[in-house]
């Protein structure tokens, strides 16, 4: 008897086909959670709002449901940051805030007393004011730097700040305001604590579409990628540390969980967007204001779920 390898050959996927049934199917199903309703502007968003665009590395595009529809990325925004801090400073910035995981609410106070003051990783509230304010020593006018360097990835002008968003977040953030002052305290917060809060806040309130930052991220995802002025953003080994930080640190205390239900690095905003990617092969980024006890889009984690798991396409 003669035995021949068989060769299992994985078929192609149907990627606008994969996303739309997840999107329906999940329609069909109830829609649990609560909406950020602590910022003010936000409890004004639509909570049946749902959208997924998913964009491969070779250009291709896929989008449903309000993929197109631009809503405030919140804390998204924070890994545009870190990586405009990463590219204007360097490694220097890890001497003033860490890598690891913090196990806790994103507006924890508790670990800065620990850590005198240096917050556990760049994606939680404390890390983020820490790159604020390097930012804001940095440049004279940060958020219009930052602004310019958003749009440098993503080919979109009309994406921009939603300055009724930044005041109503400003108008109720006292924790947020307590860790700036909290961290000024140790030394680590160099400038005016309100400057870099107005800074913080303006960050948080930029609006993009799915499909926006689908664009936005794909410098994570291509080591050939080039910004509209057609230059390297950041070295390859610079987007596998960021990459890595999103993995451990994109959302939360709820960070574990993802890693091992959808198994891509990424990250959440309260605003209902998440957005995640597979190096050298996509980036998809969903939106859906209703939000789990994490602070994680309810629909957004699911449809991740549901699309590695269908196309089989985790990092691991």
């Amino acid at each position: 008897m003669i035995f021949k390898n068989i060769v299992k050959v994985k078929q192609m996927v149907d990627y606008q086909k994969t996303i739309e049934e997840i999107h329906e199917s999940i329609l069909r199903e109830e829609n649990k959670g609560e909406i950020a309703s602590y910022i003010p502007e936000l409890a004004q968003v639509n909570p049946e709002k749902f959208g997924i665009h998913l964009l491969m590395a070779n250009g291709k595009s896929y989008g449903t449901g309000d993929s197109k529809t631009k809503f405030s990325i919140q804390s998204i925004s924070k890994v545009l940051s870190l990586t405009l801090a990463y590219k204007s400073e360097g490694d220097s910035i890890w001497k003033r805030v860490g890598v690891e995981p913090s196990g806790n609410p994103y507006n924890s106070l508790v670990q800065l007393e620990d850590h005198k003051g240096k917050p556990r990783n760049p994606l939680i509230n404390a890390g983020a004011l820490v790159i604020c304010d390097i930012l804001v020593s940095k440049f004279k006018d940060p958020a219009k730097e930052f602004l310019d360097f958003v749009h440098s990835i993503c080919s979109k002008d009309n994406v921009g700040y939603d300055m009724s968003v930044a005041k109503s977040e400003k108008s109720v953030g006292y924790r947020n305001i307590a860790l700036c002052y909290y961290l000024k305290s140790f030394d680590n917060i160099e400038n005016d604590p309100e400057e870099v809060l107005d800074f913080y806040f303006t960050m948080c309130s930029l609006e993009m579409s799915c499909e926006n930052l689908s664009r936005a991220f794909m410098f994570l995802v291509k080591d050939s990628f080039k910004t509209t002025n057609n230059e390297q953003l950041i070295s390859p080994k610079k987007a596998d540390r960021i990459n890595a930080i999103m993995q451990t640190c994109g959302f939360y205390d709820e960070s574990g969980e993802f890693a091992f239900m959808v198994g891509l690095p990424g990250k959440s905003g309260v605003g209902g967007g998440i957005v995640a990617l597979h190096p050298e092969k996509y980036c998809i980024a969903v939106w859906s204001p209703l939000l789990n006890k994490k602070g994680n889009s309810y629909r957004g984690m699911k449809a991740l779920q549901q699309f590695t798991t269908k196309t089989e396409s985790t990092i691991f």
